[in-house]
């Protein structure tokens, strides 16, 4: 009879090794399987074509009464412009998605093109925001020029100096920063400086009355948690009568503020609240 030449040791180490190539296989599939469900939760928000399912509040118009046609659809963007003014004369505009949210994340890219519109004020140059936990718009005066909410702020460069972006200011509002009360309104990230017409992607990751970050490109610029509301703001005194003191959630709205942007991509992925 022929003696069996195999190696024991070696027919397990064979068996493990091919063990291995499958288990890695299947971890490789989970993994795909995960990224693409994880992407199949981004719900895009603007579906480039027409402005269904937001609202237009310009200050001292009515409420979806688009001024100027200062928002408008062109190349698959959302686009602020300023083309029918003849001076932006406090004209602040917000655009609002129909929906309110609590816990998500939200991303868009963002650019600042052309020239700002005669009559605006200097620090709105290449300067636009994404509002979020913010009244809703039926709620706002007619005259007011800012819904109470936590902005992240967005700004250009002027093509020599630093301006830092993903900024956080807090019409009506208050945060705790570092775990202190923040009272100060506007507060610079981290972030570098954009030049120029070119596109940026801010994101914004909110979970409801805690954490909240800001995050330019990929990078965290700006963390702080508890907004809530200001209750020596008029504004905010309103709202009180009717609401908590702390924000839990709210409208989510875009800045015209008499520079030229555009917006494209705005996604959103709810998060579940812990």
């Amino acid at each position: 009879m022929k003696r069996n030449s195999s190696n024991p040791l070696k027919t397990v180490m064979t068996a493990l090794i091919g063990s291995m190539f499958v288990m890695s296989i299947l971890a490789g599939c989970a993994q795909d399987q995960k990224k693409e469900s994880e992407s199949a939760e981004w719900i895009s928000l603007f579906n480039g074509q027409n402005l269904d399912g937001w609202h237009v509040k310009i200050t001292g118009y009515e409420l979806d009464e688009n001024f100027g046609n200062t928002f408008q659809v062109v190349d698959g963007a959302l686009k602020v412009s300023y083309d029918e003014y003849d001076a932006f004369d406090q004209r602040f505009g917000h655009i609002f998605y129909e929906q309110p949210f609590s816990h998500y994340r939200l991303r868009l890219e963002y650019r600042f093109i052309g020239e700002q519109c005669p009559g605006g004020p200097g620090w709105a140059f290449r300067n636009s925001g994404i509002m979020i936990h913010g009244q809703s718009p039926q709620s706002m005066t007619k005259d007011q020029s800012f819904p109470v909410s936590i902005e992240v702020q967005l700004l250009g460069g002027n093509g020599q100096d630093e301006r830092t972006t993903g900024n956080l200011c807090t019409p009506g509002t208050h945060v705790v920063l570092n775990g202190e009360l923040e009272t100060q309104h506007c507060i610079s990230s981290s972030s570098p400086t954009f030049h120029g017409d070119q596109w940026v992607q801010a994101e914004v990751e909110v979970h409801g009355n805690e954490l909240i970050k800001h995050i330019i490109n990929g990078d965290t610029v700006l963390v702080y948690e508890q907004p809530q509301l200001d209750e020596s703001d008029s504004d905010a005194q309103k709202l009180l009568q009717n609401q908590d003191k702390m924000l839990t959630g709210g409208t989510i709205s875009l800045q015209a503020e008499s520079h030229p942007v555009e917006f494209r991509k705005i996604e959103i992925m709810e998060l579940k609240a812990e």
